[in-house]
């Protein structure tokens, strides 16, 4: 018997990073136009790539926790903010390198992650993502009234990121800090997903009860999630923090939450290209709204006065219509895509 070479033989073959040559040769082809993007591209489009990048480390955070762990989250624009304030404090006040306090903001997110995590773990549903909404607004409060640490709403100046005499002064140069951070959180993500913790965490989603009965330490395995979650968060954070050179109180509300929730409900909860494609879009779609308003300011004065509040009125509304229409989200719909020309001109 023939065996086409779609089939796997071995376990070995089916747990392989690469599955196929023509993903080596996409995976390839990809890198290398993102590593020339910021040489042909103006300072606007690697401006908003830039936050797309920081965006995708944060989802990836919260995809682990919610996507695969089924532990839903509404505090995780707060483990955002101690990364970044942790980092910019460091650098502004210690002088302490970008290269050391991004690491040590990831550990510090991910020990205040374990202190949220243990008196939550007999919580679940509802009551959990009151919890997390309550640690985002005790965040959010300290960081308001500790002014001779965070300095309240006047926020805190970050110095650029240098490396000896070379300063990481400028969006591009500080595109190639992101783009390698972005590729290893896609790669341990990817690499944690395959192991015995990510199918403890995809267990418990599925049925907790299950999973306990079959052997899986519920318990552990919820902790390690909201600390990888917060660890992801607080290097996000710190990304943030030297790549805006500023930060305050208002870049870490509520609503930062609600959107990087939004994020792995549009790209598709569970997967990794998932968090990816939201990220992406949900970074675009203020600059597209943005460009709507532009181009409606003559015609529909009334829209530009209530820009903010559309917005907010949007995101809830793609949220729903994912959620009703498009469950799986951005790869979802991908992944169908990629399965029709496959299979062209004959479906199943």
């Amino acid at each position: 018997m023939t065996v086409t070479r779609h089939c796997k033989t071995s376990y070995r073959e089916d747990m392989k990073l690469f599955q196929s040559p023509s993903l080596k040769v996409s995976l390839t082809v990809t890198l290398i136009s993102l590593v020339v993007f910021p040489f042909i591209a103006n300072d606007y489009l690697v401006y908003i790539i830039n936050l797309s990048g920081i965006a995708i480390v944060g989802a990836m955070g919260i995809n682990i926790l919610t996507g695969y762990t089924g532990q839903v989250s509404l505090g995780h624009a707060a483990f955002l903010a101690i990364g970044a304030y942790t980092s910019a404090i460091l650098s502004s006040r210690l002088g302490m390198s970008f290269w050391l306090t991004m690491p040590i903001a990831g550990i510090v997110a991910g020990i205040l992650g374990l202190i949220v995590a243990i008196p939550s773990l007999r919580l679940k549903g509802f009551y959990l993502v009151i919890t997390t909404m309550a640690f985002q607004f005790i965040v959010e409060h300290i960081i308001y009234r500790w002014e001779s640490l965070t300095l309240g709403d006047k926020g805190i100046g970050v110095p650029p990121v240098t490396i000896g005499s070379f300063t990481f002064d400028s969006g591009s140069r500080f595109y190639f800090i992101i783009l390698f951070m972005v590729v290893l959180a896609v790669i341990f993500a990817k690499n944690l997903t395959r192991t015995k913790t990510g199918r403890a965490f995809v267990a418990i989603r599925d049925r907790d009860i299950s999973a306990e009965v079959m052997g899986v330490n519920l318990a552990r395995y919820k902790v390690v999630s909201f600390v990888i979650s917060s660890f992801y968060a607080g290097v996000a954070g710190s990304l943030y923090a030297h790549h805006a050179g500023f930060i305050g109180p208002d870049h870490f509300t509520f609503f930062v939450s609600i959107e990087y929730v939004a994020m792995i409900i549009v790209g598709g909860m569970g997967t990794i290209p998932g968090a990816i494609y939201g990220a992406i879009f949900m970074t675009l779609l203020p600059e597209g709204l943005r460009i709507l308003s532009d181009a409606l300011r003559d015609s529909f004065p009334v829209l530009v006065v209530r820009f903010a509040a559309l917005k907010t009125v949007i995101y809830g509304m793609i949220i729903i219509l994912f959620l009703i229409i498009e469950p799986e989200g951005l790869n979802g719909i991908w992944q169908r895509i990629k399965v029709y020309w496959k299979t062209w001109p004959y479906t199943y």
